[in-house]
């Protein structure tokens, strides 16, 4: 059966473009379109989409409104078709910590150009959504106990054993990041994080989660250390590799062309992790489509490192986790709420 799209933009040139990009596609069904929440609500509960395609910036309701919504009465898998502008960006989070899937970013100029020359990532991510299950928000995925506060002085971490910790998702992992994090306290080993998002986006993500995280959080800039109590996250459009000099890790942020058409990708992150590291080292693969990171995840198994993965009852989208399990690259396969556990246990090993 194919996946039946339904659009809600107020812009005419985007459902226009929607309409020829997505009825080209034999798996999509095209169920129409809306320039407003308040219209699409009336049509989508004649006939329920598989998936909605929905802008933030409308007149009328905004779509964030829409979605928490919509979520609430019900979920509906929701792919974001946001602006790369700072508040369409900073929106479009708060989108995902209501329960979108995904996002798929669009330039204020050039949109039509932009949109076909993306048609494939958009296609996938359509088809990947409509397999999601939407989680209603961050109130699904909130961590059993909060952590303790930041404390003042960081200097004290550098005595402590760092063994890093890198850890790869894509569709639904903002969400799992986040419940991840706030369920660790300050004081945890090093955390590299390669999170499937797009360019610009990534930093005002790293910054929501330095505001709610015990740990401090930043979108990671090349030669950045990767202490303890610092989490790491890799900057959308470019890849992260981990590096270990003089007993120190740090990371290198470069360019290059797209690994498992991601970039930033989770195989980049999680190869460097078992050239440096070898066996000192914890990962994880949380929710995601595709199968980014998994032969990564491999080659750290292989070389003695810990791996973990989340269960797929958990998981928005276990296709990351379940390419890594089948390939043999598990040590344990655990729910979202205990894998803040298997880190504390590994640092306790240390």
């Amino acid at each position: 059966m194919p996946v039946k799209v339904f659009v809600i933009d107020d812009s005419a040139v985007v459902r226009q473009t929607m309409q020829h990009l997505l009825g080209g596609d034999p798996e999509i069904e095209y169920m129409g379109s809306a320039p407003n929440p308040l219209l699409a609500a009336a049509a989508i509960r004649k006939a329920v989409p598989d998936v909605l395609l929905l802008d933030i910036e409308m007149p009328g309701m905004d779509g964030l409104t829409f979605l928490r919504q919509q979520m609430a009465e019900r979920p509906i898998p929701t792919v974001i078709c946001s602006t790369l502008s700072t508040q369409g960006s900073a929106v479009a989070l708060d989108a995902l910590a209501a329960g979108a899937v995904a996002v798929v970013a669009k330039p204020r100029l050039g949109l039509k150009d932009f949109l076909e020359g993306s048609r494939r990532e958009l296609l996938q991510t359509l088809k990947a959504a409509a397999r999601a299950r939407p989680r209603g928000g961050m109130a699904a995925a909130r961590p059993v106990a909060a952590p303790p506060a930041r404390p003042p002085v960081r200097g004290l971490h550098a005595l402590a054993v760092n063994k890093p910790v890198v850890l790869g998702s894509s569709t639904g992992g903002t969400q799992a990041i986040e419940a991840l994090l706030m369920g660790l306290p300050a004081d945890c080993p090093g955390i590299a994080i390669v999170q499937h998002m797009p360019e610009k986006f990534t930093a005002m993500y790293a910054q929501r989660l330095n505001s709610l995280c015990a740990m401090e959080v930043r979108e990671a800039r090349d030669g950045d250390r990767l202490q303890r109590g610092v989490v790491l996250i890799a900057p959308g459009g470019r890849h992260m590799q981990l590096r270990k000099a003089g007993g120190q890790y740090s990371v290198q942020v470069l360019d290059g062309p797209p690994v498992n058409r991601h970039k930033p990708s989770v195989d980049v992150l999680f190869r460097s992790a078992a050239d440096c590291a070898g066996a000192d080292i914890l990962a994880i693969m949380l929710t995601g489509m595709g199968d980014d990171g998994a032969r990564g995840m491999k080659l750290l198994h292989d070389g003695h490192a810990r791996t973990v993965a989340q269960d797929e009852a958990s998981c928005v989208v276990f296709g990351m986790p379940m390419e890594a399990i089948k390939l043999g690259a598990v040590d344990e396969v655990l729910p979202l709420d205990q894998i803040a556990g298997a880190v504390l246990r590994f640092d306790a090993r240390g």
